[in-house]
């Protein structure tokens, strides 16, 4: 966890620096799979994301837009719900 933070990743940097190539990238091929090995994938494809596990049920989320962040949202049996997306 980012150090005097409650979020799992660093803080937002200007976006101009951050989002250069980022802006909507998603992974819409891991709906479906596991949300761990999703967060792998997405991790492992740009080491500069950090992705953040959230249950469609009752999860809650950060509402700025974050470049070095995708949140996975998955469902009751731990796969991914939705196409994950930098945001």
């Amino acid at each position: 966890m980012a150090s005097g933070s409650k979020w799992p990743y660093p803080p937002c940097c200007s976006l101009w620096e951050c989002c250069i190539g980022r802006e909507g990238r998603s992974w819409p091929e891991l709906v479906g799979q596991n949300g761990e090995k999703a967060k792998a994938v997405i991790e492992k494809d740009d080491v500069n994301v950090k992705a953040i596990l959230v249950p469609v049920k009752g999860g809650i989320r950060k509402m700025d837009y974050c470049c070095n962040r995708a949140y996975v949202w998955i469902d009751e049996n731990g796969n991914v719900a939705k196409p994950p997306v930098v945001g």
